[in-house]
């Protein structure tokens, strides 16, 4: 699929992050469980799915026809990069033909010292047609993706490396700036926990949203509905 004729595909709508870590309930190590929350997602009306890991990422595109976001999560000694964090991974998620590749682009330093302009040059100059998103924590980080030929920008980073503020929610300031500053088109992630949170990205100018956790993993769910329910204890306490 062409750029503009994906662009056009997810444009306005939901792409559903299918992921599952070890020491997670729905993990697995033979796998089997991401394409089935895929196959919900595309029934439920997702425009596209963000997964990990090439294990998930071919059985998911084996099952479900859908734009795909791909990443591989790896911790180097050293690094503070995780989310495809070297040229290693993406030659493996260009290897599997992901259409979207994601990778990391913050302040955070990748294996070798490098920066992620660096790195994200250098990607770019290996592969100058596949479709690159940025996973950024600030709007600086946004607009050097978007110097260095990102196709997409996200906001999937922020709040999570150090020296950000934390946030409960989405960070819609951050996406309103991102919008209005950076030609690399917005897909909107991090800590959308409702419908309407989705909605208003997308109303604020966002091409598409990513949401994960709200949907894909129970534990965290369960944990969101524990703690409100505790606070209602501790109130007729």
């Amino acid at each position: 699929m062409e750029k503009d004729e994906l662009i056009q595909s997810i444009r306005g709508g939901l792409i559903v992050s299918c992921q599952a870590l070890p020491g997670e309930p729905l993990y697995r190590p033979e796998g089997g469980v991401m394409p089935l929350m895929a196959e919900a997602a595309r029934r439920a009306g997702a425009v596209g799915i963000r997964a990990n890991g090439l294990r998930d990422i071919r059985d998911i595109m084996a099952r479900v026809d859908l734009p795909l976001i791909g990443i591989i999560k790896k911790n180097y000694e050293g690094s503070e990069a995780y989310i495809t964090p070297t040229m290693d991974e993406v030659d493996q998620l260009v290897d599997a033909g992901c259409p979207i590749i994601a990778l990391d682009c913050t302040r955070q330093s990748h294996p070798g010292g490098l920066t992620s302009r660096q790195f994200l040059a250098q990607v770019r100059a290996k592969y100058p047609r596949q479709l690159l998103m940025a996973d950024c924590s600030s709007l600086e980080d946004a607009v050097m993706a978007a110097q260095e030929g990102a196709d997409f920008v996200g906001t999937t980073l922020n709040g999570y490396v150090k020296g950000d503020t934390p946030l409960d929610g989405p960070n819609f300031e951050l996406a309103r700036q991102i919008v209005k500053q950076v030609p690399a088109p917005l897909i909107a992630e991090g800590r959308i926990h409702t419908p309407e949170q989705a909605r208003a990205m997308l109303e604020l100018g966002a091409l598409a949203v990513v949401v994960g956790g709200a949907i894909t993993r129970p534990l965290e769910i369960a944990r969101r509905f524990v703690s409100e329910v505790e606070k209602a204890g501790t109130a007729h306490g």
